[in-house]
């Protein structure tokens, strides 16, 4: 029970940090919506946005876009790894 404490305190504290802001990802709408090779920022701002993922799922708005074929090409592309939630 303590052990399930502290990893959901940790998943929090690291969303938090994240400061998960979807606009922060707009670098990566063009390749998102296109298909085609991710840029710099757009690799940067995934990485930085990664603990927010599961918030993002969580969010009907946000869904197509982060588990859509190409969100999740990109991520591969940047060596993020979109989560199962």
């Amino acid at each position: 029970m303590v052990a399930l404490v502290v990893v959901v305190v940790a998943e929090v504290k690291d969303a938090a940090a994240a400061n998960c802001t979807p606009t922060e990802l707009s670098p990566c709408l063009a390749a998102i919506k296109g298909g085609g090779a991710p840029s710099q920022q757009c690799c940067g701002k995934l990485k930085e946005q990664q603990p927010c993922f599961c918030n993002y799922m969580k969010n009907p708005s946000l869904k197509p876009y982060v588990d859509s074929p190409n969100a999740k090409k990109i991520a591969a592309a940047c060596g993020v790894t979109i989560p199962n939630c």
